[in-house]
This record gives structure tokens, C-alpha cells and sequence, in this order.
């Protein structure tokens, strides 16, 4: 009789919230303030934006918190869809939180270079003067090779076991949030920041836009309304990351109650980051508009003329904790989705395999290293398509872990007050996101995707539907077998 494989349970509930965190706060959380938020939104929008999709992840994380006790695997979204509608609604979530999960490591990959940058120089990673530039970002060869590197560092110590990849993971985001915590208070009791700079406190306005020659769909809004929901819209991208609590169920060491409360903290703690980078940005530099559109780091310069050189210091550790916490933590959540979904024969049987010596996924996060790597050759602005496709492919996951629970509800006829209610709103709220992301609506400039995300989604819906067709015999079968 073939021996069940099962991975090791080592995961304590600060090293969860530390993932989660981590997942949450990563690169986009110090560079958007410059490139989307104080563009597209302000600091006002931004604020509104965010709060209210903290929100609503709350409401969402009370589906995922009465779903993980009865599903105690990894697999998550994928193993809920999985048990309660079927094959091919668990293949599409499935498919589409990998696309959440692994986009998310190239993409926090991407910004170690500008770290370097930042903090050295513009060319310092310019080695030999070899690089070239795509879609107007220049890539290094410094870059690639640190970057690079990162990568496979960290997929290492995601190998040989999560309770040493958990230790280093906390240390980061205790780090990322001294370093934001400081960053707020300094510019709170500073003269040098003030709310006069917060003007134009709701973002960029279309028409001022087009008159400097600088204008483009995504950064130009015409009312309130939609300079909070250009960058509501994101929110699913934004707060990816309390959900890959689920996909390492399987690894914890303590109760399942413990669940809704690591994810509510993880996601106020990522609330206030966000909005106090934005904000500290904003008001430690009187001219934030002329530099967003010079395409400079808003944030790191904010922070240099706060604190000086310290400043400079604290955002460069703060966002390399965030990149790494990020890229570890989305290594664990795409190798156990990938290792649950290969158990059911939804994906081959080779990414199934656990470490003998270490109880981890192995082949998984082999796989999850190797595509990563195509991140730093690609650079960062052709990699930035990617953050539309996560943000759909959380929103689905939100939408069918919350239809799960409404069903699960039911069936079990349980009596727990407001259970069904959160489900329905997930469902509600997960729709509204989808729409936003998808559909243009006139007079919301600069909240659907753009041209190039359009083109990976299909690109992405495309591969998915070749690889199902591919599999779909050894799906069936398994079925047949449980």
C-alpha cells in the first residue's frame, strides 16, 4: 500500500500572521505611492480606497475562517471549490489563484534592483555597462544577477522547511513594520511635513494631465468617485495574502479558532502601512505631483528630506523586507496550492512529491523558483500587467470560497449568526471587484485593466483551458477513486 504523503506541521500562529502580513506589504506598498496611488487617487482617495477594502476583506476573511476547520488541507479556495461544486469550478479557481500567488515573486523580484538605485544610485548596477531596456524599463545586469539570486536563496529555505523560512519571515515583518511605524510617527511631530502638500488631495486630474503632455488612461481621474475606485479596484491585489493562510493549513500547530484573528490583524496591519506610506509621501514633499510624473521615487525622496540620510535607510530596509517577506511567503502559498492540486490530478503528479528529510513540497517550489526567474530579465514595467492579473485572480478566489460557505451553510443547516450573511457579501463584493477590473464603465477612467492585461488574461485563460483538456482523464479518475 502506497504510503500517504502529508507535509510537516510546524507553523506557529505569529509565523502565519507573519506570512500573511508579509504577503500583504510587499514591493507596491513603498513604490505605488508614486506610480498609482498619489496619481490616481490622492491621498484622500487612497485613504477611502483602502479602508473600505480592509472592510470588506474582514467580511470576506469570516468565509475563509469558518471554511479552513472543515478543510484542515492545503489547497485552500481550490480544495473548498474542490469538495463542493466539482472539477471544473475547482480547476478555474485554482488555476487562477496560481496566477495571484506565483505573479506576485517576479514581480517583488523586480524591485530589488531599484533598492540598490535608490539608495546608491541611478547606474550603480549598470556592471560593464551590459543591460537593456524593455517596455522603457532599463534592466541590469547587476539586477538579474542579484535578483536572481534572491530568488533561488529564498526558494532554498522555502525547501529545507517552513519553521526556518517562518523564523526569518518574522524578523522581516517585524522589521517592515518598525521601519513604516517610524516613517509615520517622525512625519507626525516633523515641521517638515505638512497637510498643505496634500493638494491635489483626490489625484491627477484628466484635463491638467493632457496639457503636460504626460497623460495615460491610468493616471487621470474627472471625479471623486473614481479616484477611490482606481485604486478600490485593487484592493483584491492589494490585500492578496490573508488568503494563503488556508494553503498552509495543513502545517499548523495550533487551533483553527485562531484563524480569523491572525487574518484581522494581518490585514489592519496592512491597512496602515499602505495608507501611511501614501500619506507620508505626500506630505513631506511640496511639488509630489511634478515627481510622480518625472517618474522618481516619491516615498524614498519624502523620506531623505524627513530624516535625512536615515530616512533614505529606513524606506530601503523597510521595502527589502517587504520584497523578501513577499517572495517567501508567495513561494509557500503557490507550492501548496500546486502540491493540492496535483494530489487531486488536476495538475502532474511530480509537483505532488513532500521532501523526505524536510516535509515540504519540493518539486512545487522548484517549479515556483523557475518561473520566478523570468522575472528579473523582464524588468519591472512589463511585469506591472501582472498586478491586474492577480488582482483578478484573488477576486475569484474570494467569490468562490465565499459561494462555498453560503452552500456549506445551508447544508449543514448551521445556526451560527451572520455566517450566510458574510457569505453573500463576499460573493457581492467579489462580483463589484471583478466588474471594475473588467469592464470599462464611462466616466471611471483609470480603474479597469489595461490594454496589455486584457491580453495575458487571455493569454493566462488560453494556457488554462489546454492544460485542463490535458489532465481531465486523470481528473475524472481520481474522482472515480475517492
Amino acid at each position: 500500500m502506497e504510503k500517504k504523503q502529508t507535509l510537516k506541521k510546524s507553523l506557529s500562529p505569529m509565523t502565519v500572521w507573519a506570512i500573511a502580513f508579509g504577503c500583504i506589504i510587499g514591493w507596491g506598498s513603498f513604490i505605488n505611492p508614486g506610480k498609482k496611488f498619489l496619481p490616481n487617487s490622492g491621498v484622500a482617495g487612497t485613504a477611502i480606497a483602502m479602508i473600505l477594502g480592509a472592510l470588506i476583506m474582514i467580511i470576506i476573511a469570516f468565509t475563509y475562517a469558518y471554511m479552513v476547520p472543515k478543510h484542515p488541507e492545503a489547497g485552500g479556495e481550490f480544495t473548498f471549490t474542490k469538495e463542493n461544486y466539482g472539477n471544473i469550478p475547482a480547476f478555474i479557481c485554482g488555476w487562477f489563484l496560481v496566477s495571484a500567488y506565483l505573479t506576485n515573486v517576479p514581480m517583488n523580484s523586480t524591485a530589488i534592483p531599484l533598492i540598490f538605485e535608490g539608495l546608491l544610485g541611478e547606474g550603480v548596477l549598470d556592471w560593464g555597462g551590459i543591460g537593456y531596456t524593455i517596455a522603457g524599463s532599463h534592466v541590469s545586469i547587476g539586477g538579474i544577477i542579484i535578483s536572481v539570486s534572491i530568488l533561488i536563496l529564498f526558494g532554498i529555505l522555502n525547501i529545507i522547511g517552513v519553521k526556518k523560512a517562518g523564523f526569518i519571515q518574522f524578523l522581516l515583518a517585524g522589521l517592515l513594520v518598525l521601519s513604516a511605524s517610524i516613517l509615520c510617527i517622525s512625519a507626525l511631530i516633523s515641521s517638515k511635513a505638512s497637510f498643505i502638500n496634500f493638494d491635489p488631495i483626490w489625484g491627477f486630474n484628466k484635463t491638467e494631465l493632457i496639457k503636460t503632455g504626460f497623460y495615460s488612461d491610468s493616471m487621470a481621474n474627472q471625479n471623486y468617485l473614481s479616484s477611490i475606485l482606481s485604486t478600490f479596484a485593487i484592493a483584491p491585489w492589494a490585500y492578496v495574502g490573508f488568503d494563503t493562510i488556508p494553503q498552509a493549513a495543513e502545517e499548523f500547530k495550533f487551533s483553527y479558532k485562531k484563524v480569523m484573528g491572525i487574518m484581522v490583524v494581518s490585514i489592519i496591519f496592512g491597512c496602515f502601512v499602505y495608507i501611511s506610506n501614501n500619506t507620508v509621501a505626500a506630505a513631506c514633499l511640496q511639488n509630489w505631483p511634478e515627481e510622480c510624473i518625472s517618474g522618481k521615487w516619491v516615498l524614498l525622496i519624502a523620506a531623505e528630506k524627513l530624516l535625512g540620510t536615515f530616512g533614505k535607510i529606513l524606506v530601503g530596509v523597510g521595502v527589502l523586507c517587504a520584497v523578501l517577506s513577499g517572495i517567501m511567503g508567495f513561494y509557500l502559498a503557490s507550492s501548496r496550492l500546486m502540491y493540492s492540486m496535483a494530489k487531486e490530478g488536476y495538475l502532474p503528479k511530480i509537483f505532488e512529491l513532500v521532501d523526505e528529510k524536510y516535509g515540504t513540497p519540493k518539486n512545487a517550489i522548484i517549479f515556483c523558483i523557475l518561473i520566478s526567474l523570468a522575472g528579473p530579465l523582464l524588468g519591472r514595467e512589463a511585469l506591472g500587467w501582472f498586478v491586474d492579473m492577480s488582482a483578478i485572480g484573488a477576486s475569484i478566489g474570494y467569490f468562490f470560497t465565499s459561494l462555498t460557505t453560503i452552500k456549506e451553510v445551508k447544508r449543514d443547516n448551521d445556526k451560527k449568526k451572520g455566517i450566510k450573511f458574510f457569505g453573500i457579501a463576499g460573493v457581492i463584493f467579489s462580483l463589484i471587484f471583478m466588474i471594475l477590473q473588467l469592464i470599462p464603465i464611462p466616466g471611471l477612467d483609470g480603474v479597469h485593466f489595461c490594454s496589455q492585461s486584457y491580453i495575458m488574461l487571455a493569454v493566462w485563460i488560453f494556457i488554462g483551458l489546454f492544460f485542463y483538456f490535458f489532465q481531465r482523464r486523470k481528473i475524472l479518475t481520481n474522482k472515480n477513486t475517492n
